[in-house]
């Protein structure tokens, strides 16, 4: 799913296209796309773009008349920039939207359709997708800090939270911890000070180094090659292999349609974290070392 980093880029580089231009044209392809019908998709049809901003993981169009665009692109929803009036593939397409100087096209891979597109009236309407949670970007490290400890909540589910920080997901949260080198489950309130403050900076550097990484990658081209597994991940999709700060093999815990990839020396003092789905096959032989691991 695009986080906070794939997010702003985005938004930067559909700022360099279409604000200050009007939005001629809105095709929808897909019926499960739209979640709206007042006011009607039609309303926002010939009026200007003002301006882009994210909230979460959503892409929200200011257009005049106080009407905003939100767009969710979910786990495998992405934008693809193309010439004006280009059609909306037959597979993969949701909608597009058509601007003099191109064509944006929403698409989304797979059979669980997930993106979502709302069209809302006034800033009231608007506020009501804003899940709570503060922007780790903006965030002070009190209000970071009251945020967390507001519950006592595992540090993975914490940092993916809407309601306590905005805009990480699973993919960014394993980088944040490794990063910050804290155990993915480590309760929140028992996070010393010192440990808050380690994991407030590792959120801000990572998540800025994310925006520059795929800033410089994209240059002033449209992002295309939007994914959770990038090849410069450290710790997200990195199962089996090295940890690149110490070398020990990362490891995972995984859970429904997601993963926790965490490493052993790094982050958890030495102990393996219980998989769910191994640990009920292996029950009392799951290993609690990687030395235990790696005899079996």
């Amino acid at each position: 799913m695009p986080e906070l980093p794939e997010v702003a880029v985005y938004i930067e580089a559909l700022e360099r296209r279409i604000v200050g231009q009007e939005l001629e044209r809105i095709r929808l392809r897909s019926p499960y796309l739209l979640k709206t019908v007042d006011p009607p998709v039609s309303e926002a049809e010939g009026r200007c773009i003002l301006g882009l901003q994210r909230i979460g993981k959503r892409i929200v169009w200011q257009l005049d008349g106080e009407l905003f665009l939100v767009i969710h692109l979910m786990l495998t929803g992405r934008l693809r920039w193309r010439d004006r009036d280009e059609a909306i593939p037959k597979k993969a397409g949701h909608a597009a939207f058509d601007f003099a100087s191109g064509t944006l096209l929403l698409t989304e891979a797979g059979t669980a359709k997930r993106a979502s597109l709302h069209l809302v009236r006034g800033a009231s309407a608007l506020a009501a997708f804003d899940r709570g949670g503060v922007d780790p970007l903006d965030a002070s490290l009190e209000e970071f800090q009251a945020a967390l400890r507001r519950e006592n909540r595992t540090l993975k589910r914490a940092l993916t939270d809407q309601r306590i920080l905005s805009g990480i997901g699973n993919a960014h949260s394993d980088e944040i911890l490794l990063w910050a080198r804290l155990s993915p489950v480590k309760r929140t309130r028992q996070l010393s000070d010192e440990e808050v403050g380690k994991l407030y900076e590792a959120a801000r550097e990572s998540l800025r180094g994310w925006i520059d990484r795929l800033r410089s990658e994209v240059g002033g081209g449209f992002p295309e090659k939007v994914s959770a597994l990038h090849p410069a991940m450290r710790a997200h999709g990195r199962y089996g292999e090295p940890c690149p700060q110490c070398g020990s093999p990362i490891q995972r815990i995984v859970y429904a349609q997601n993963e926790t990839n965490y490493c052993v020396t790094c982050q958890t003092g030495g102990k393996l974290l219980r998989d769910r789905a191994l640990s009920r096959i292996l029950r009392e032989d799951w290993p609690r070392t990687l030395e235990e691991l790696e005899e079996l």
